[in-house]
């Protein structure tokens, strides 16, 4: 089941109408009241939000999302017509999995709804899907992670974090001691498909970097900047 939550009925109807099409249940809601209504009676696999909305906006919608236990890890894709750098990082700062700026293409649309889906449906993620087989459990300095449990912790603190920002610490945890460029990231996180800015893998590390903090202080210090390359995975306390 997707949701969709769009004030304009014109993208709604014909959102809702393309996603049927391609196969999906979907249920379209004009503002946050009928949506967060609709998820007390049955939880989407798959939210789709527009920024501006009356009453409660979409950025706020997706805080309270991530906020509750119940919907904390459901994909979360922003469609709106706000496509400026500045408000691409505030939804990815948020929690957002992915970003498509209107005027989009429906064929773009349903393309990346399959690529969130598959990708919260199955922990291994592109190349790295037998590194990820393999390496279930995962643990550097005082960091573990559990692809089978989907849980993280820091100085034996749990860490709670999207589902991008999860793939992110892991395909970095796999890589040890090697630098991930950019391009690498957005490759082995967000899929071939994905057509996003170079800014998207900075605004998860940066978010990534103060979950692991606010657990275990100095843990942070394991998502390394190599200046003008990417990142790197040190293993905090190592």
């Amino acid at each position: 089941m997707i949701y969709y939550v769009e004030d304009d009925p014109n993208i709604r109807e014909l959102t809702s109408y393309a996603l049927r099409q391609a196969g999906f249940e979907a249920a379209c809601f004009p503002d946050a009241e009928g949506f967060f209504a609709a998820c007390d009676e049955r939880l989407p696999d798959l939210v789709l939000l527009d920024i501006m909305l009356p009453g409660i906006d979409g950025l706020e919608i997706l805080r309270r999302l991530r906020a509750d236990e119940a919907t904390e890890h459901v994909p979360v894709m922003m469609l709106t017509a706000k496509g400026a750098e500045y408000d691409k990082v505030s939804g990815l700062d948020a929690g957002a999995d992915d970003y498509l700026a209107k005027p989009f293409g429906m064929m773009e649309l349903i393309s990346r709804v399959n690529a969130l889906l598959r990708r919260a449906a199955a922990p291994p993620v592109g190349g790295a899907a037998s590194a990820a087989t393999a390496a279930d459990e995962l643990r550097a300095g005082t960091i573990e992670l559990s692809s089978a449990r989907h849980e993280v912790r820091a100085g034996g603190k749990p860490v709670v974090l999207t589902l991008k920002e999860f793939e992110l610490l892991r395909a970095l945890m796999e890589n040890e001691g090697l630098v991930l460029s950019r391009s690498q990231l957005l490759e082995k996180v967000w899929g071939v498909t994905f057509a996003g800015e170079t800014r998207t893998v900075d605004a998860h590390v940066k978010t990534l970097r103060q979950k692991l903090a606010a657990a275990c202080p100095g843990a942070e210090e394991a998502v390394g900047t190599v200046r003008g390359v990417g990142y790197r995975f040190r293993g905090a306390g190592a």
